[in-house]
């Protein structure tokens, strides 16, 4: 066991690796209702309160981009000490943000709970990944991808139960109730986190590049492989969000989304079937392809899966107005595009290393927040050309752009940084034997 997991035989108990990674994906799955269970709550706060979807949804904004770019600092406090403090920090903040929504009688108290919320998730997420990539080295695509998977379908368990109990009882005993099981499940399990200590995980040779040497955020920051991997990350989360993000209106505008769609023995109207498929694959996609990832390099794989998606996003726009080939693309599309929060965190790790791996992971992470800012403009282009095809084209291109990056930008900049971090340790050693 030691020799496939890379984890010294003397430890055991709460530091196997396994059970640290069981461990975060829990905490996961606690956090995921906050994003992806948002959509249940925002016509019965509208229908109580008459604020108006777009100023409820502002709430959401504000949970996304708390959530996204607060997680460096987050990540600097799990590196400085350690995980169990900050993800139990996290399950008292996402508590507390769903117990303020379900008291919340104006705007601003909402926006208040979805920064709490967002702050809170942020750090448990950031905290997870970072934990999964410091203890498999050599299958750190798997791990991060299992992890994420834990918040990309981690609320199928609970969107029945949070639907009857809002129609039961209402949206503030469902917001009250599930936000404090949610933070009691989080708290608890905090106790059992650890970071591997200097020795404890093996140097393992693994299939992909992996640096020797590990980088500060600042310098990290200099390097330009950090900022390709940036602008792809927003290329394909921007691209995939436009096509994801407004797939109910796209369904409705193709007339399609209440059309009965008949496959594999089910029968659905079409919008909701394709939104069933995506709590699926958006968690399926993100442990396979870090999984292939580890096997044939990241590269290799980005360019496989960004490429997947932007003929996906392209046949989607193309094609779409059929229901059946609606439900089987957008499955496509969301199967291609969920992977990136395996790829891209795994990616950062191989090169900078994992002393710092959650602050620059975090730091990396930070491009979903800067790609969520460019999703209205789907709406704006939709408008203004009078149809969606050509934002299905925009997003279509964005991942072109992102897939042909990756070996033609990506590999050989990634090449030179791992040859100038191997003089650099050359020469530090020649100047230590002197």
């Amino acid at each position: 066991m030691a020799q496939s997991t890379g984890v010294s035989p003397a430890r055991g108990g709460l530091r196997n690796p396994w059970v640290q990674l069981i461990a975060g994906i829990i905490c996961m799955v606690m956090i995921a209702n906050l994003q992806y269970g948002w959509t249940l709550f925002v016509n019965p706060i509208d229908a109580k309160y008459h604020w108006g979807r777009a100023a409820i949804q502002v709430a959401f904004s504000i949970f996304v981009l708390t959530e996204t770019w607060l997680v460096p600092v987050e990540g600097w406090f799990v590196d400085t000490f350690g995980p169990k403090i900050v993800v139990l920090i996290g399950g008292l903040l996402v508590g507390a943000a769903w117990v303020l929504n379900s008291a919340a009688d104006s705007l601003t108290m909402l926006y208040i709970g979805a920064a709490l919320g967002g702050i809170g998730a942020g750090a448990i997420y950031g905290t997870c990944v970072g934990n999964a990539l410091k203890w498999f080295p050599e299958r750190r695509g798997l791990a991060a991808g299992l992890t994420a998977a834990g918040f990309g379908a981690g609320s199928a368990l609970t969107i029945i139960p949070i639907q009857k109990m809002i129609a039961g009882q209402g949206y503030e005993e469902a917001f009250f109730n599930f936000g404090i099981g949610q933070a009691v499940v989080v708290i608890l399990v905090s106790f059992t986190l650890a970071a591997p200590v200097a020795g404890e995980v093996r140097a393992i040779a693994a299939r992909v590049q992996q640096t020797t040497r590990d980088f500060t955020p600042v310098e990290m920051l200099g390097s330009p492989v950090f900022w390709v991997l940036y602008a792809m990350f927003v290329l394909v989360g921007a691209g995939g969000l436009m096509a994801t993000a407004q797939l109910a209106p796209i369904a409705k505008d193709f007339k399609i989304d209440a059309v009965p769609v008949s496959l594999i023995g089910i029968t659905l109207p079409a919008l909701t079937f394709a939104l069933s498929i995506d709590r699926i694959l958006n968690g399926i996609t993100r442990p396979f392809f870090g999984w292939v990832s580890d096997q044939i390099g990241r590269e290799n794989t980005m360019l496989i899966a960004f490429g997947i998606e932007a003929v996906g996003i392209w046949m989607l726009g193309t094609i779409g107005q059929d229901p059946v080939l609606f439900v089987l693309l957008s499955g496509v599309v969301f199967f291609a595009w969920g992977e990136i929060y395996s790829l891209f965190p795994s990616t950062c790790t191989d090169c900078y290393g994992t002393k710092y791996a959650t602050t620059n992971a975090g730091l990396l992470y930070t491009a979903k927040g800067t790609a969520s800012l460019l999703v209205p403009f789907g709406n704006i282009l939709a408008t203004a050309t009078g149809s969606w095809r050509m934002v299905f084209l925009v997003a279509a291109v964005m991942n072109a752009l992102a897939a042909l990056a990756a070996p033609f930008v990506l590999r050989p900049l990634r090449a030179a940084h791992a040859a100038r971090t191997a003089r650099l340790g050359a020469g530090s050693a020649a100047s230590a034997a002197e």
